[in-house]
């Protein structure tokens, strides 16, 4: 979307985005970005996020950049930390980062890749929200990145759909008891051709495949899952918790 098509529906708002260097993280730290929110982004390395709040800025989006390796507890705190004395509050968390370390059958994944998908893709999640309620403010927003391999976990994406599929408890779950103040919502992707989906979407034989089991004709772009959350996190969305948008072309129903 154009940047003076964009609505300003998050001026005044304060957002954290995890992993949210590249792909549908970026996509989505811009969006909340042209929309008025001061978006603070982060990743592994300090050279990405160097890098992402650069072309942010260069938007004229208010960006924040911070290291965050999600797993690793000081660093949540840094981001929680940083993030309050540079803004005062935070309005707006999306829990984007995941891991898919092994396309192996669940009964053959070694413990320590079980260990790590459960604990980049759920609990840190739980751990960075636990380190973030106290500051968030009266009509804040969560938002979760599952996918529609949450409702189906199926061949090399088994496991890494297990993890999501509990992203969906954990959103009716969290709504429940961060309710009413805050609102706790989840978007389940489709595929979209990022870098972490390449070993997906990058064969032109599976890519169209996939394209045919929408009814979009289309794979997914970062954009639009980014404009999924700019109105979840928004005041036009302030009647929505406990809820998962799928967005996905229409390759997944629930009916």
């Amino acid at each position: 979307m154009e940047k003076n098509k964009v609505p300003k529906r998050l001026v005044g708002k304060v957002a954290i985005v995890t992993a949210s260097t590249q792909g549908i993280g970026f996509g989505i730290a811009e969006r909340l970005g042209l929309e008025g929110a001061s978006v603070v982004v982060s990743s592994r390395k300090q050279n990405n996020v160097d890098e992402a709040v650069g072309k942010l800025k260069a938007k004229g989006i208010d960006a924040f950049g911070i290291v965050c390796h999600v797993s690793n507890a000081q660093h949540r705190k840094n981001l929680v930390e940083k993030t309050i004395q540079k803004y005062r509050k935070i309005d707006i968390i999306v829990c984007n980062a995941a891991a898919n370390p092994s396309t192996d059958p669940i009964l053959s994944s070694k413990e320590d890749v079980l260990d790590k998908l459960w604990e980049i893709n759920v609990k840190s999640s739980i751990l960075l929200l636990q380190d973030t309620a106290p500051h968030l403010e009266k009509g804040s927003s969560v938002i979760f990145i599952t996918s529609i391999a949450g409702y189906q976990p199926a061949g090399a994406l088994a496991m890494y759909g297990v993890t999501k599929t509990a992203l969906l408890g954990l959103t009716k779950a969290l709504a429940a008891e961060m309710g009413p103040d805050t609102r706790v919502n989840a978007i389940a992707p489709g595929f979209v051709p990022t870098h972490f989906a390449s070993f997906i979407t990058g064969s032109p034989e599976v890519r169209k495949g996939l394209e045919e089991k929408t009814l979009l004709n289309r794979l997914g772009t970062t954009e639009d899952m980014a404009a999924a959350a700019a109105f979840l996190a928004s005041d036009d969305a302030s009647y929505i918790t406990g809820e998962t948008l799928i967005v996905a072309g229409g390759m997944s129903s629930r009916l």
